[in-house]
C-alpha cells in the first residue's frame, strides 16, 4: 500500500477518534477490512476499496463536524437545558451500525481502534472475594465528586474499589450522550468510542451509575440497562437524582434568609418528582434492579441541618446569593461547594454497599486542607449520607434495627453475573 494512504488513514483515525496516531507502520489485511467496514461512508465510489483520496475527504469531513460540534458545546456552556435530540431516538431501533448490535469481539476491535494509545482496550476486576463491587458509570460534574472520593471511601472500609468511568462536563456526560458517543449514531455517525460497551461485553460487572440530566427520559437509560443485562444479567442500575438548583426558583433570592426548611423541603420534593418521572417507569419495566443514589435527599438535609447550626466551618447556603467561600453550593448551575464532595461519595457508598459510612473506624485520606472539613463536620456528613439513603423508598437500603447495616443487605452483596460465554 502506498505510504499516502497509510498516512492518511492513521490521521483520520487520530482526528475521528481523538487518539494518537496509529503511525507510519503499514496496515493488516484484517485492520484495513475493519477501518472500511467501520467507515463506509469513506468509500464514495462504492467499490469496496477505501482509496487515499476518499480517505482525505472523509477525514476532513469529520474534521469540520467535530470542530462545529465543539463550537456548539463551548457556546453551551456545558449545560444546556433546552436541545434538540435526534430523532431516530423514536424509533423502535437504532441504526444498524449501532455498536450495540456488534459482538463483543467486534466491539472489542472497534475500541481497539478509537481508544488513546495510554488506555486499556478492555478494563476487568477480579471476582469480589468480600464486598467489593465491579461498577461501570457515566456522569457529568455533579457525579465527578462521588467518583473522586467513592474509591477512597472504599479503601477505608477495607473494600477494594472496582470503579470503571465513561464522564463528560454538562450535556456530554448524560447517558444519552454517552450512548450516542459509544455507538457512534446520531451526529457522531461513523466515529464510535464504545469505552464501556467494549468492557462491559466482555467482562464480568455487578452494578452501573449514572448521572441525571436535564428533560431525561427512560429511554436513554433502558438502552445502557438492556446492554448491559444481555451480558451480565445479575447487574444492578443506580441513578443519582442529583439536588435542588437555583433554576427551581425562577429568580435568585435577595438574600440568604429566604432558604428555610420548608424551602428546601419544597426543593427536594420537586426534584424528587422530576427525577421520578423515569425512575417509575425504569423500576416497573426492571422489577428489582434500579435504584436511586439519594443525593438531593442529603443535599436537603444538609441545608436544613445547616440552619439549625449544625455543620461547623459551613459559612453560607450558596455562595452565588450569600458570597461565602464555604457554601453548600458554589455556582449559578449549583455545583457542591468545598467539603461536600465527601457527602455525595458517602451517599454512594451507603447505597452500594448497604452500610452507614459511620461504622468505618480506619482514617479516610482525601487529601487537599486537613483542617477542614473538621472531623466533626465530617461525622455529620456520615450521618446525613445513611439517613437520606435509609429513609428513601428506592434507595434499596433499610435499617430498621439501627446498627447501620442495610437490613436487606444481600441485595447489596456480590451477585452472580450470570455472565454470557460469548467473548
Amino acid at each position: 500500500m502506498k505510504p499516502a494512504t497509510i498516512t492518511v488513514i492513521s490521521l483520520m483515525a487520530s482526528c475521528l477518534f481523538t487518539t494518537n496516531s496509529w503511525g507510519q507502520s503499514a496496515p493488516t489485511k484484517q485492520q484495513l477490512e475493519r477501518w472500511h467496514k467501520q467507515f463506509p461512508a469513506a468509500d464514495t465510489n462504492r467499490d469496496g476499496i477505501l482509496s487515499s483520496e476518499e480517505a482525505t475527504a472523509y477525514r476532513k469531513k469529520m474534521q469540520a463536524t467535530r470542530s462545529k460540534q465543539s463550537d456548539n458545546d463551548r457556546s453551551a456552556r456545558g449545560a444546556p437545558r433546552q436541545f434538540k435530540v435526534d430523532a431516530g431516538w423514536d424509533l423502535p431501533r437504532f441504526p444498524d451500525e449501532s455498536v450495540c448490535y456488534k459482538t463483543p469481539t467486534q466491539i472489542k476491535a472497534i475500541y481497539e481502534d478509537a481508544k488513546p494509545a495510554n488506555q486499556d482496550t478492555i478494563v476487568s476486576f477480579p471476582e469480589p472475594t468480600g464486598r467489593e463491587r465491579r461498577i461501570v458509570a457515566t456522569g457529568h460534574s455533579f457525579m465527578a465528586p462521588g467518583f473522586n472520593t467513592l474509591p477512597k471511601i472504599c479503601k477505608a472500609a477495607g473494600i477494594q474499589p472496582m470503579l470503571y468511568t465513561h464522564t463528560g462536563g454538562g450535556i456530554t456526560g448524560s447517558a444519552r450522550y454517552k450512548w450516542e458517543q459509544e455507538n457512534g449514531i446520531f451526529k457522531f455517525e461513523g466515529t464510535p468510542v464504545p469505552k464501556l460497551l467494549a468492557s462491559i461485553s466482555n467482562a464480568n460487572w455487578d452494578a452501573m451509575m449514572f448521572g441525571p440530566y436535564f428533560n431525561d427520559k427512560p429511554e436513554y437509560y433502558s438502552c445502557w440497562i438492556d446492554f448491559c443485562l444481555k451480558f451480565n444479567p445479575g447487574m444492578k442500575f443506580y441513578l443519582s437524582d442529583a439536588w435542588p438548583q437555583l433554576y427551581q426558583l425562577g429568580e435568585n433570592p435577595a438574600s440568604e434568609s429566604f432558604f428555610t426548611e420548608e424551602v428546601f423541603d419544597r426543593l427536594g420534593r420537586e426534584r424528587r418528582t422530576m427525577s421520578n418521572e423515569v425512575i417509575d417507569v425504569l423500576r416497573k419495566r426492571y422489577p428489582d434492579k434500579v435504584f436511586v443514589l439519594p443525593t438531593s435527599d442529603a443535599m436537603v438535609l444538609a441545608g436544613k441541618a445547616y440552619l439549625r447550626g449544625d455543620l461547623p466551618g459551613i459559612d453560607g447556603v450558596h455562595r452565588v446569593i450569600g458570597g461565602k467561600q464555604r457554601s453548600l453550593w458554589k455556582d449559578q448551575l449549583g455545583h457542591l461547594g468545598p467539603g461536600f464532595e465527601r457527602l455525595e461519595g458517602y451517599v454512594f457508598y451507603a447505597t452500594l454497599y448497604g452500610e452507614s459510612p459511620e461504622r468505618i473506624e480506619a482514617p479516610i485520606t482525601f487529601g487537599g486542607d486537613p483542617s477542614f472539613p473538621t472531623t466533626k463536620l465530617d461525622q455529620t456528613f456520615r450521618k446525613i449520607a445513611w439517613q437520606a439513603v435509609t429513609k428513601h423508598p428506592y434507595s434499596g437500603v433499610k435499617d430498621e434495627d439501627g446498627d447501620g447495616i442495610s437490613d436487606n443487605h444481600q441485595q447489596h452483596g456480590n451477585q452472580s453475573t450470570g455472565q454470557t460465554d460469548a467473548k
